[in-house]
């Protein structure tokens, strides 16, 4: 019983800051990518529009998430999250400011916005890089499990805020407009808050001894095989970010604003507790493993979710993904930072994620095109099809290189 306890998961100081700034963001993420696409469809703009403009702003968050990734080791990782912060608070500002299509592009290109339901910002691989040094190895995918626990269970929680603006309208009187785009109002208050936090972070946290010349150097052809593989599933992943999957159901199915934010509060809540099963089931078959026999079956539940005649049909399969299709984020990130050295770890994690926004970033305007022209769910049978075949690939090519405490194994299975 006591010899147990030295192998529990401790929170120290920094990782809570990092937990706590992260719950933050993923409940403003939340409330945002629910509603964005309705804010904007209120204002008229098509389905195409919106599409462009999802995309602008994955791209500007993959354009900065790989700069920051290429020199975050040469500056203090804390003062640049308070930065990153700070352009949270000001996209807010602007977002509830402006009103035209083309001031909205380019405040979408250039801020913090996330249409998804996951962390596509530049926020993710800076916190990514940071954890790892306040825990052991051991530890490692306990905690990312945490943090994924955390960012979807808020923004869980922010999907089920845009709820309210129903009720508001009928009780304080104002257009759908008004009340939608109040949401940005307090998405800048949440990026001060989110400042204030990373204020407390210690100084200097994770920089290491080791200078780097180049930012990434024995592990690159490793980190290059994972981004080119991440950027397939990244390809898949952008026809059906939570925006459009939004516009999807309102179209498809005329899903109302109450009901679409209670569907992903209760997807939200799903994949923040399957988040908490990772560690368990890569301590049995391995971080590689859990990602593919995860993932497989969630992207089959999607395809299925697109032929269903009915709203409930849909609805019921998106829930049975939601259960499963976040389950590999812990375990993929704790393996990309098992398999690079801890010198390495800002430009791993920016090389490794930034697909997940760079190679998305086409596909959402794509399947704002394809529901423009018609309300059949191409793009989640699209998404589903080559999310797969990334799963399979993936195995194939990384089932044998294990991290550090997958070393000793015993007939395939970590001791």
């Amino acid at each position: 019983m006591s010899a147990n306890r030295p192998d529990r998961l401790r929170i120290t100081h920094d990782a809570k800051v990092l937990l706590q700034a992260r719950g933050l963001r993923a409940f403003a993420d939340g409330l945002v990518s629910v509603v964005l696409p309705l804010y904007l469809l209120a204002r008229g703009f098509s389905p195409l529009r919106i599409g462009a403009l999802v995309t602008a702003t994955l791209l500007g968050s993959a354009a900065v998430s790989l700069g920051v990734g290429f020199w975050a080791y040469r500056v203090d990782r804390t003062a640049l999250l308070r930065t990153v912060a700070l352009a949270m608070a000001a996209t807010g500002v602007l977002f509830f400011a402006c009103s035209g299509f083309w001031p909205l592009l380019i405040v979408a290109t250039v801020g913090t916005l996330n249409p998804s339901s996951g962390d596509v910002s530049v926020f993710l691989p800076t916190e990514q890089a940071l954890l790892p040094s306040t825990v052991e190895d051991r530890h490692r995918t306990s905690l990312f499990a945490r943090y994924a626990f955390v960012g979807f269970g808020l923004a869980a929680l922010g999907a089920l805020a845009a709820v309210a603006a129903t009720p508001l309208q009928r009780w304080l009187g104002p257009s759908e407009v008004v009340v939608l785009r109040a949401a940005f109002g307090l998405y800048a208050v949440i990026g001060l808050v989110v400042w204030s936090t990373y204020r407390r972070l210690t100084p200097g946290l994770g920089n290491t001894e080791t200078a780097m010349v180049v930012p990434l150097g024995p592990s690159r052809p490793i980190v290059m095989r994972l981004a080119l593989l991440f950027s397939l599933d990244a390809f898949g992943g952008g026809f059906v970010v939570q925006a459009i999957l939004v516009l999807w159901l309102r179209q498809r199915h005329e899903l109302s604003t109450t009901t679409t934010g209670l569907l992903f509060f209760w997807a939200g809540l799903a994949s923040a507790a399957s988040a908490l099963s990772a560690p368990w089931l890569a301590r049995r078959i391995g971080l590689i493993r859990t990602m593919v026999f995860t993932h497989l079956p969630a992207n089959a539940f999607l395809v299925v979710a697109a032929f269903m005649p009915s709203a409930t049909g849909a609805v019921i399969f998106l829930l049975a993904r939601a259960v499963l299709s976040q389950m590999d984020v812990p375990a993929r990130t704790s393996y990309v930072m098992a398999v690079v050295t801890p010198a390495e770890r800002p430009a791993a994690a920016s090389a490794t994620n930034v697909p997940r926004s760079l190679a998305a970033a086409a596909t959402p305007f794509a399947a704002g095109w394809l529901l423009s022209t018609t309300s059949f769910g191409w793009p989640l049978v699209i998404a589903g099809i080559l999310k797969a075949a990334y799963d399979l690939i993936l195995l194939q090519m990384f089932r044998d290189l294990r991290p550090p405490e997958e070393q000793q194994t015993h007939r395939g299975r970590p001791s």
